[in-house]
């Protein structure tokens, strides 16, 4: 069954993403705007999810794993840094690093205290 409930939460978390990487892109922005913002929610979320107590396991697949997994990526965030460095825009690809590292942790973070007994 878990599997499953991974697959059901993939299946709104890689749509979203997608919607939200266009969107940010649109009128020559940096798709990068659009993975910062899915990073740093997906961190929220998933904080969010972990500092509750008594979450039923399923829910953690649905949402943890499946959800946060696919609307989250740390591979394009990679590919970004490296597409600004190789674009000889060295400060915009550290400030990008930097905040999402910063954001994101902090927002998983804040939403674990937050939601945390």
């Amino acid at each position: 069954m878990t599997p499953l409930l991974v697959v059901a939460g993939a299946v709104v978390g890689a749509p979203l993403r997608l919607l939200v990487t266009r969107l940010a892109g649109r009128g020559g922005h940096d798709p990068a705007r659009g993975t910062l913002v899915v990073n740093v929610a997906g961190s929220a979320v998933l904080g969010a999810l972990l500092g509750a107590a008594a979450v039923p396991a399923g829910v953690v697949a649905l949402v943890g794993t499946g959800f946060c997994g696919a609307l989250t990526t740390f591979s394009t965030f990679g590919a970004d840094v490296v597409r600004l460095v190789e674009g000889r825009a060295l400060a915009r690809a550290v400030g990008y690093l930097t905040a999402t590292l910063v954001l994101g942790l902090g927002a998983a973070a804040a939403a674990y205290v937050l939601t945390a007994g």
